[in-house]
């Protein structure tokens, strides 16, 4: 085992505790973990309103692409309940189930046959250099228009023609023409794609009880909370309250902008390219309801909406993930809407979520709002631009050669392996890494990561 000296982690999220995870499990004991924040979790934490209602930081489910995440998850004492994916994209007044070009049979003839004609007409993705080009040569003019192009600007908050290609993977359900047509003339719903068909979700506590027994698991005594990096400096750490805290080897889950922007030893070229980096902002507004749910909602899961007259790219109906979500008698709906420079969201937003709820059906005339909860992220996305990958083939190798490992959601700035489990596993990966046990496939090879052909097994002991 290669000898790695003290190694100190930054972020208590799922990439610090699967880092922290990792060391423990191998015997290592010269780390501690950091975290700014007063509790674990970090975007996967889930808060408690004083109404009794629990929140997410955003949709979050539980699937895997990892046996050793899956065996982790099963050693804490949660109780979890298992859903079948509802997922639908409100469109013209309707309800098309998820993944929409599969559905085109729900749509009205009009919008039905120019959605086909598109479909017939796409050339594939050969060539296309950005986002909204590859949308085109993918699904044709018809479902870009009525789905992709609008949705994925408000969830983007960025022009598409900036955002790149090679993140798409598994994100976006690739057409198949021939299952299409079958679809259609036998008016059949085709909802089973996609790695997050079927998902798990504590019972109790939200997405964030799972990442408290993990910090529960490793014990008090390996975390600092509220401890706010003020500076990095060769081999020491400055925090804001004036300590400082040594280290051989960091391994950080902090946005990788701000952790170049704190970082001293490096060099201009660095500079530059952490200033590219792009991201938007997440606003999420709970609204916890008393009163009979619309027949609208039902059984969903979560609902995507790509028109204009609603601030929101997609609302939960968090209370049908766990029904201790709302307390007794109640409900609740989760909405979310991005921001950006190019996408302001302005002070009214919570006036205009509400009214658009009702507009699209999810609030019934009679029904009491009891409880309105808001929560904004500064970093919500990692957004792929084209020039993205440029910047941190600059970044990476620099930050290396002072000890220090950027991994996660936002350390990596990879969106494509940015979920929970993919979060967990460059943690666990970077570890193994260091201490000479493998490598760090999730990182260096998304496809493979998300195909799940050789990650299965990774970080056995």
């Amino acid at each position: 085992m290669s000898d790695s000296g003290k190694i100190v982690i930054v972020g208590a999220g799922p990439t610090g505790l699967g880092a922290a995870w990792r060391l423990r499990e191998l015997g290592h004991r010269h780390f501690t973990v950091l975290e700014g924040r007063e509790s674990p979790g970090g975007l996967a934490a889930s808060f408690l309103d004083p109404h009794g209602f629990t929140w997410d930081i955003g949709g979050h489910v539980q699937f895997s692409h990892y046996f050793y995440y899956d065996d982790v998850l099963a050693s804490l004492p949660i109780e979890w309940l298992h859903h079948q994916r509802e997922s639908w994209v409100w469109v013209r007044n309707r309800f098309v189930p998820y993944p929409f070009q599969n559905n085109i049979h729900r749509l009205d003839p009009d919008d039905r046959d120019r959605a086909l004609r598109g479909l017939e007409s796409a050339t594939g993705s050969a060539g296309a250099t950005n986002f909204r080009d590859w949308i085109l040569s993918m699904f044709g003019q018809g479902i870009a228009d009525l789905f992709l192009f609008p949705y994925n600007q408000k969830v983007w908050a960025w022009p598409l023609e900036t955002i790149g290609t090679r993140w798409v993977g598994e994100r976006v359900a690739p057409p198949d023409l021939d299952r299409i047509r079958r679809n259609l003339r036998d008016q059949r719903d085709d909802v089973s794609w996609g790695p997050n068909s079927t998902f798990r979700f504590p019972l109790e506590g939200g997405t964030g009880s799972i990442w408290r027994e993990v910090a529960r698991a490793l014990g008090a005594e390996t975390f600092t909370m509220g401890a706010r990096v003020e500076a990095i400096d060769p081999g020491r750490i400055r925090l804001a309250d004036g300590r400082t805290v040594a280290f051989d080897t960091l391994i950080s889950s902090m946005p990788l902008s701000s952790l170049v922007r704190m970082t001293s030893g490096l060099t201009p070229a660095a500079t530059r390219a952490a200033g590219s980096l792009v991201s938007s902002s997440t606003y999420v507004f709970g609204v916890g309801l008393r009163g009979d749910q619309p027949a609208a909602v039902g059984r969903k899961c979560w609902m995507y909406f790509p028109e204009s007259n609603s601030p929101y790219y997609r609302v939960t109906v968090f209370s049908n993930y766990s029904p201790r979500n709302a307390p007794d008698g109640c409900w609740s709906l989760m909405a979310e809407v991005s921001q950006s420079p190019m996408k302001p969201v302005g002070e009214n937003t919570f006036e205009a979520v509400l009214r658009a709820l009702r507009e699209d059906g999810l609030i019934g005339p009679k029904t009491e709002v009891v409880s309105r909860w808001q929560h904004r992220e500064e970093f919500g996305y990692p957004t792929p631009t084209i020039g993205r990958d440029d910047a941190l083939n600059i970044l990476q190798p620099e930050l290396e050669k002072l000890g220090i490992y950027s991994r996660g959601r936002f350390g990596a700035w990879k969106y494509e392996v940015s979920n929970q489990d993919h979060s967990f596993m460059q943690g666990v990966e970077v570890v193994d890494r260091l201490l000479g046990e493998g490598e760090e496939p999730t990182l260096n090879q998304p496809e493979l990561a998300n195909s799940g052909v050789f990650l299965r097994s990774a970080a056995t002991t």
